[in-house]
């Protein structure tokens, strides 16, 4: 146990000393981890994972009548490399995103790529109001009408669902001591780094790749999130690529095809499609609500008490 244990942490932090963390600034329109254009396979069952679902509490934190109401949680499971609980192999949790559990379960070749040297167990858990994990009976008209609902909506009862899932799935495989290790990429990230302080006694680590755990007023620059991209682009070989040569629009075309065609099957991309292929509808509301008037109010109520 003490030996998987080491190795893991030992994964977790040659990982955080390779990953670029980039500080993206808050904005209104909160910016999505996910690129809209491209297709989602949808499926219940094939060679990446099984979907199952759970019985989740509405509120973790209140005692209303209404706080004990459930919703039906999926989460994504493959076994193919576990160890199982009597070797302790460890379970690798990715903290669901604002979309859709299956783009991020076939876009993180990274958690399946490691999980067979470590026998472990990989878990995608959907976020609530996102995907097929709505609550209010699975009613998107009744869960996204009104604050009241959407209320429920938050990172805090997330990470709550997280921890919820976890302990529970690890009761029912009677694998008490296998170490889990949460992963996350931007607002996944986030969630995973913040799982790891707040739920420590469920995981021993936590890797968040391009996570802005920092992004916040008056905490990073406002320029951070800029001069990464600026770099990014510095990298760009569709840009840069000198049999464009000083075709503009060409080496436009080559980013944005990299951007919204970069398994190379579009035959043409719309840069103002507004549909919503990942469910990610719920987004700007999280994003503003939670993010920048919270994190307003805080200043606000900072400034009252510093002038009293």
């Amino acid at each position: 146990m003490k030996t998987m244990a080491t190795r893991l942490i030992f994964l977790c932090f040659s990982l955080f000393s390779s990953t670029t963390i980039s500080f993206a600034k808050a904005t209104p329109k909160f910016p999505s981890s996910i690129l809209r254009p491209e297709k989602l396979s949808l499926s219940t069952e094939n060679e990446l994972y099984r979907a199952k679902y759970f019985t989740q509490t509405l509120d973790h934190f209140n005692y209303h009548p209404e706080s004990y109401e459930t919703f039906q949680q999926r989460y994504l499971i493959n076994d193919t490399s576990w160890g199982g609980a009597e070797k302790n192999a460890p379970i690798f949790v990715y903290t669901g995103n604002e979309g859709d559990i299956e783009w991020f379960a076939q876009n993180t070749g990274f958690v399946y790529e490691n999980a067979p040297r470590f026998e472990a167990l990989i878990v995608f858990v959907e976020h609530r109001f996102y995907g097929e994990s709505i609550p209010f009976g699975g009613d998107k008209k009744v869960a996204y009408k009104n604050s009241s609902t959407l209320g429920y909506l938050s990172s805090t009862q997330a990470l709550a669902d997280y921890a919820t899932l976890i302990i529970d799935l690890k009761k029912n495989l009677s694998a008490p001591d296998s170490p889990v290790v949460v992963f996350g990429g931007s607002y996944g990230g986030m969630l995973a780094a913040w799982f790891r302080l707040k739920y420590p006694h469920v995981t021993i680590g936590a890797l968040a790749s391009s996570s802005p755990i920092l992004n916040f007023e008056s905490i990073t620059s406002p320029y951070s999130f800029n001069n990464i991209i600026t770099q990014d682009f510095r990298m760009c070989k569709a840009i840069d690529d000198p049999t464009g040569g000083n075709d503009t629009f060409a080496k436009l075309y080559g980013a944005a095809n990299i951007y919204y065609n970069y398994s190379g099957d579009a035959t043409c991309f719309d840069l103002d499609d507004n549909s919503d292929p990942h469910g990610l509808s719920e987004w700007t509301w999280q994003g503003a609500e939670e993010y920048i008037q919270k994190h307003n109010r805080h200043n606000s109520e900072r400034r009252s008490v510093t002038w009293e």
